[in-house]
């Protein structure tokens, strides 16, 4: 496993274990996530490197900003969409996106069955775990 990939399981499992006890997603976790992807990809690509973690950042945070403004999403998770973003790059973090999707659904699905009958359902899950699967299986898929 290369450096990306440890900053990648590092971050992911920090976010997942905050946000299930926390409900939220530290600003520290998501800048150390950001710090240690532009690190990476500096030291390997130079400003190219730079330039294409830069970019991701911007499509992981566009992507969810607008779930987050919807009233869908907590702005942790869109900072952690964020720095996944630094370590992906653009293409692999929208692909990250669409694999956290149906696991959060899988997520809602399981939470309502089984909360079923009770009152206190609630409104939103944890939603770090979902990007954390979607993400790790975007850096898998690149061989």
């Amino acid at each position: 496993m290369n450096a990306l990939a440890w900053v990648a399981v590092s971050l992911g499992c920090a976010a997942t274990f905050d946000d299930l006890r926390r409900r939220q997603v530290a600003n520290w976790i998501n800048l150390a996530g950001v710090a240690a992807g532009l690190g990476c990809h500096a030291w390997t690509g130079g400003a190219a490197g730079l330039g294409r973690s830069a970019g991701g950042a911007a499509v992981g945070f566009l992507v969810f900003l607008v779930l987050y403004m919807a009233g869908a999403m907590g702005a942790g998770d869109v900072k952690l969409m964020a720095a996944f973003g630094v370590l992906l790059g653009p293409s692999e973090i929208l692909l990250a996106a669409l694999l956290a999707a149906p696991a959060g659904g899988l997520m809602a699905a399981a939470c309502l069955a089984w909360k079923r009958g009770a009152r206190d359902i609630p409104y939103a899950i944890p939603y770090a775990p979902a990007i954390t699967l979607g993400a790790w299986l975007a850096l898998a898929g690149r061989g």
